[in-house]
């Protein structure tokens, strides 16, 4: 005799079952109510708090000294990023030397970089000339000089910015290359091997596409932090969109307004990149989605 229900009667049964439902703790509803106040008190606090000055915000969003320091930013975030991923590439290489002294010398240079504030990196760039009053090439241990430059005139507040943010990113960007290129299997190098490709063209056609997979998620994440990095650059005087503010308020007194108007082009600029990023990351991500499909 068979103990099995019936389809209908099992259906049944399950359709007048009654359904269990969570019982929401009334911490949950003080929490909820908690927020949506503090919520509608900062509302309340932008739309009718004057010392906002909202109208000064407006005026100034699209001031022509605002915009160049807006400008500068960009440009200095496109530069150190493309000077960090260079230099990570390399470092990230070098660390996977089996060479001691190349390995050695990217674990030092990740660990100096890294481990020193990028606002002292800057300050210390900025006032080279204090230790070396002039920059020169030529042949070193005390050879002749092929060439010799002031070093108040090479570095410039924007040099300054470059070389402190540049090789700090370089750091990060090392070790981001590196976890990307380790990530690939092992197995892959030896197939491209065995068909005959150089280490070169290994690493170029076979090991980078796959590593990009894994590296291009904080990359778009160093990107982000770099804009925003780009205000330390303020102590060095350089023009970027911390510093046109700091310029403005320092004049005009209003120092929250022109806050908010920094912040406010911040946002933007994040804004834009998120999606930047978001679309790249998809693109890339679109094999791996494929795959897995594929498996499930």
């Amino acid at each position: 005799m068979s103990d099995s229900v019936p389809a209908g009667r099992g259906a049944s049964a399950r359709d007048s079952a009654p359904v269990m439902r969570e019982r929401r703790s009334p911490w949950r509803w003080l929490g909820i109510a908690a927020v949506v106040i503090g919520l509608a008190w900062i509302a309340f606090q932008i739309l009718t708090n004057p010392g906002f000055e909202w109208d000064v915000v407006g005026k100034y969003m699209l001031h022509p000294q605002v915009l160049r320091g807006v400008g500068m930013t960009l440009w200095l975030t496109l530069l150190v990023m493309v000077m960090g991923t260079v230099i990570g590439i390399i470092v990230a290489v070098m660390r996977l030397s089996n060479d001691p002294i190349l390995n050695g010398t990217a674990v030092a240079f990740v660990w100096f970089f890294r481990g020193t504030p990028v606002l002292v990196q800057l300050v210390f760039w900025y006032n080279l000339a204090a230790i070396f009053p002039d920059v020169s090439l030529g042949i070193p241990f005390g050879g002749p000089k092929l060439f010799e430059i002031s070093a108040t005139v090479a570095i410039s507040s924007f040099t300054a910015a470059l070389l402190g943010l540049g090789f700090n990113e370089g750091a990060y960007m090392a070790e981001i290359i590196r976890a990307g290129l380790t990530s690939v299997d092992h197995g892959q190098t030896e197939a491209s091997r065995a068909l005959g490709h150089r280490p070169a063209q290994t690493f170029r056609v076979i090991v980078l596409p796959q590593a990009m997979k894994a590296i291009i998620p904080p990359t778009g994440n160093q990107v982000i932090g770099m804009l925003k990095y780009t205000s330390l650059a303020s102590v060095v005087a350089l023009g970027e969109l911390m510093h046109s503010v700091e310029t403005i308020y320092s004049r005009t007194f209003q120092t929250m307004p022109m806050l908010i108007v920094a912040a406010l082009w911040y946002l933007i600029l994040v804004s834009i990149l998120s999606v930047v990023q978001y679309y790249i990351e998809r693109h890339y991500s679109r094999g791996w989605k494929t795959q897995a499909n594929a498996a499930l």
